[in-house]
């Protein structure tokens, strides 16, 4: 069985990915008690030693700050940059040296990366570009039978969520979930810097 490292594997995505996953795979949650600090250069490299080999990297830290660019202070931008954006760097970084072949990145975005909207500037600012760092990677690997791809989902159906907005207006987890694991499978082996949205 083939080992699948998550990140932010704790939150109302990821209890749901981990379930779907583990059905299929060893995954090894990077949780703080193994990586306490994504956007810490030293805490994500120790990590990933302490991880070993592994077949593909899911990256599903994340966080949302609103405000217009107006209203946006310089520590909003530089947290939610560093938070959504540094850290899939830091962990997408030492995965690469790390993954067998074929491997797997697999990053989740935002539909609001696609269609920016008021109100959450600094945070779509950051998951577009980390949209950008998944297609840089996929171009620099491309061939090499090691694929990179990120999941754009609408608002998703958390249990934070879920006590805020009806669930027929939320993406449901098990989907994403199940589109994560069909970029991991050798069905989407020639699939690589693509950009998936999953609309409500």
């Amino acid at each position: 069985m083939r080992k699948v490292a998550i990140t932010g594997g704790t939150g109302g995505l990821g209890t749901a990915v981990v379930e779907h996953l583990s059905r299929t795979y060893d995954v090894v949650v990077l949780d703080r008690s193994r990586l306490d600090d994504v956007t810490s250069e030293t805490s994500v490299r120790k990590a990933f030693a302490d991880l070993g080999e592994h077949y593909a990297l899911v990256h599903l830290v994340g966080g949302w700050t609103g405000g217009k660019v107006a209203d946006t202070s310089l520590e909003t931008w530089s947290r939610m940059l560093a938070l959504n954006l540094t850290g899939a760097f830091l962990a997408i970084r030492e995965a690469l040296t790390q993954l067998t072949r074929p491997g797997r990145i697999v990053a989740v975005s935002s539909i609001a990366s696609l269609n920016p909207a008021p109100g959450s500037a600094a945070y779509t600012v950051a998951k577009s570009a980390l949209n950008t760092l998944i297609q840089t990677v996929a171009a620099e690997h491309r061939g090499t039978g090691l694929t990179a791809n990120a999941v754009l989902p609408d608002s998703m159906a958390t249990p934070a969520m879920l006590r805020e907005t009806d669930a027929s207006k939320l993406v449901p987890t098990e989907r994403v979930a199940e589109t994560i694991a069909f970029l991991l499978s050798e069905a989407a082996a020639n699939i690589t810097g693509a950009l998936i949205p999953l609309r409500k």
